[in-house]
């Protein structure tokens, strides 16, 4: 009988029917190569087994015996107990649950190997529910050749059938091994082995092997799978970009006027960063073929403005041009800013939210789709169904990581018009490494704002436990009677028994009560968007003096006057969180100062990331410690929304990678189009996931 492909759907495997692929679905697992890459979470030793007289509780480990009695008892639950012995000692085997016809397996005399971990209990040692097999004359050979994989689980699959499908894809691949895709020469600069033998040692390593590479991601054979997703993802993102490159979008090449009399009208001065960026982005905006451009730029860098001057050149054009932020808060931050900036200019922009009374999102409609809303600033509200724009020409989102590649897409594929794509704008205050930004944006061209407006001075940062409260309180009192206001951020709104986090709602209460002569606000995301901009327009205009908020701060509020920053149980913020939230002080000219209140005692983690800040201002430095302690699913945002899941690869662990895949991704692209496709075929699916190929 003739053997499966590796591309066959799963069920041509043996006993793997309908009901068992819906579970193996749940794992990633569609088609017999997709085993070959659900590598192993851990290994286990049984290539030895232990004698029974040795055994030591804790251990888990490898050991055979004959069955001496096997019985039904009643201790408070059904458990079946089956006593072995190997001559050197006795163990008991707890079942709780079994069947009847398990149960009459385990006949006196019959030989048992099993692995599994080592107890104290009633009657002496016993292992619980151990993996085991009945011997039958086959003693000799109940050790294994290799280590034993344990490999990611799910409800009703257990790992000894995920091992037998594994075999059975091993098999398959021994006898039609997948085509070999990598150049000689990157194999060889990377000293990296052949797919199918890299494949097989990582599910079956032998005995001898170096589990700690392995564990460690450094083995070759890692090193060699990681090595090719990573390039999968990166040419596919480059696919996407070259896919932009060859469509259709208007150029924009009017509204110099407009612009040169909005930078008139600052009352600042633009950075020099700033205006390389600018300059940047309107050279993109003057092509016929889409903008797909990523800004970065620390807090309070002055990424708005330049926004604004790529949204006056799609309006000066006489097209459209939409903003969208993650968060109402945010949003409305920047109609705020849009709407003081050009109307003196004469123009108004538009508004649109989820939350938006049914009149004034009526209003907010009509406009758009009549085109006499140049601009329209929004959240996600503006790119659902029966949102018609007259013409878009270009879209700005703002906080990009909190939005990801998938949304990213969609975004480019709702302002499609007969014209062509709109241009794309995307912004970041969340600095990313070099080798991160290679991987998460390779489909953009990247701008970075690398400078402070002048007369910036950088936040003096402090770290204090809880018990000074009430000197960080008096701070707080002699700020506002210098003129100054601040800010107390508390992470959670009420009251938790499951997580002791000091609340919004308790310490607005004792923040009031402390500081009578203060006038205190509260804000936070269960609000109203009414009531939230009820309290920011108070703290703006100086009204409150101390706003006491959830992280719906984080990004995007900017009160020049605010130069004291408190932040309660910062221990358990990341530190790209922190530094936004430091960033909301510091933007006027008095010197600002942020206070991160922790409860101790402060373990090992908990007080490297604190000194991080404590240390240093610099976004990217932060990015990079905040990157190396949580991983690239937090920096980016993509627990929410969409950095791909990789299967093998670690952006952290394997950063080292990426200068030498960017390499490798151009030259593959260039001399092999259809190894390129089968490469991102191969990790991603036919549909490339994220651009055609």
């Amino acid at each position: 009988m003739a053997l499966p492909g590796l591309a066959a759907p799963l069920t041509e495997l043996k006993g793997v029917g309908p009901a068992l692929a819906v579970k193996l679905e749940r794992l990633g697992l569609f088609r017999i190569e997709d085993l070959l890459f659900l590598l192993p979470l851990r290994y286990e030793d049984r290539t030895q087994r232990v004698k029974l007289g040795a055994l030591e509780v804790g251990e888990r480990c490898l050991v055979s015996g004959e069955v001496q009695l096997a019985e039904t008892v009643f201790r408070g639950r059904r458990n079946l107990l089956v006593r072995i012995s190997d001559g050197s000692g006795q163990l008991t085997l707890r079942f709780f649950h079994f069947s009847r016809q398990q149960q009459a397996q385990f006949l006196r005399g019959i030989g048992v190997s099993c692995f599994g971990e080592v107890r104290k209990g009633p009657i002496g040692l016993e292992m619980v529910h151990p993996e085991y097999r009945l011997l039958r004359g086959e003693q000799g050979s109940a050790s294994n050749d290799t280590l034993t994989p344990i490999y990611a689980g799910t409800e009703g699959v257990q790992q000894g059938r995920i091992r037998s499908l594994t075999d059975q894809a091993l098999h398959i691949m021994a006898a039609a091994p997948p085509q070999e895709l990598l150049p000689d020469a990157v194999k060889q600069k990377l000293a990296v082995p052949e797919l199918a033998a890299a494949i097989r040692y990582l599910h079956r390593p032998p005995p001898d092997a170096d589990v700690a590479a392995i564990m460690a991601g450094k083995h070759p054979c890692q090193r060699r799978l990681a090595f090719e997703e990573l390039l999968a993802h990166y040419m596919s993102l480059r696919n996407l970009r070259e896919l932009a490159r060859s469509e259709n979008a208007i150029a924009l090449r009017d509204g110099d006027a407009l612009i040169t009399k909005f930078m008139q009208s600052l009352p600042f001065e633009l950075t020099t960063a700033q205006r390389r960026v600018i300059t940047e982005i309107l050279a993109d905006l003057k092509s016929p073929h889409p903008m797909m451009r990523l800004i970065q730029g620390d807090v309070g860098s002055g990424k708005t403005v330049v926004a604004a001057v790529a949204c006056l050149r799609a309006v000066g054009s006489g097209l459209q041009a939409a903003i969208m932020a993650p968060t109402e808060l945010l949003a409305e931050q920047h109609w705020r800013s849009f709407s003081t900036w050009l109307e003196p200019l004469g123009l108004r922009p538009a508004w649109l939210s989820g939350s938006q009374r049914a009149a004034a999102r009526h209003e907010s409609l009509a406009a758009i789709a009549d085109g006499s809303a140049g601009l329209t600033i929004g959240t996600h509200a503006l790119f659902q169904e029966g949102v018609r724009f007259r013409q878009l020409a270009l879209v700005v989102i703002d906080e990009q990581h909190r939005f990801g590649v998938h949304q990213r897409v969609a975004l480019r594929e709702k302002g499609v018009s007969e014209q062509g794509y709109p241009h794309q704008l995307v912004m970041t205050a969340t600095p990313i490494p070099r080798t991160l930004a290679m991987a998460a944006y390779a489909d953009l061209d990247t701008s970075i704002i690398d400078e402070l407006p002048p007369g910036r001075q950088p936040v003096q940062t402090v770290a204090l436990p809880e018990t000074r409260r009430e000197e960080v309180i008096e701070r707080v009192r002699a700020a506002c009677r210098a003129g100054q206001q601040a800010y107390w951020v508390c992470p959670l709104i009420e009251e938790s028994e499951i997580l002791d986090y000091e609340a919004a709602a308790a310490s607005y209460a004792m923040l009031g009560e402390a500081l009578p002569d203060v006038r205190v606000g509260l804000v936070h995301g269960r609000m109203r968007s009414a009531e939230k901009e009820l309290g920011m327009r108070a703290f703006n205009n100086g009204t409150i003096q101390l706003l006491v908020a959830t992280t719906v701060i984080e990004v995007g509020v900017d009160v020049a006057n605010a130069s004291l920053m408190i932040v309660e149980n910062a221990e358990r913020m990341g530190l790209s969180q922190l530094h936004q939230l430091r960033g909301r002080v510091g933007r006027g000219k008095v010197q600002s100062h942020c206070v991160l209140l922790y409860k101790p005692p402060l373990g090992q983690l908990a007080r490297s990331r604190l000194a991080v800040l404590r240390d240093s201002n610099d976004g990217f430095v932060v990015a990079q410690r905040d990157l190396e302690l949580r991983g690239p699913g937090e920096l980016l945002g993509t627990r929410q929304t969409g950095l791909p899941d990789y299967r093998i690869a670690n952006l952290v662990r394997d950063a080292e990678l990426m200068p030498e895949v960017q390499l490798a991704a151009e030259s593959i692209r260039q001399s092999s189009p259809a190894i390129a496709a089968a490469i991102v075929r191969r990790w991603l699916g036919d549909a490339g996931r994220y651009g055609k190929v």
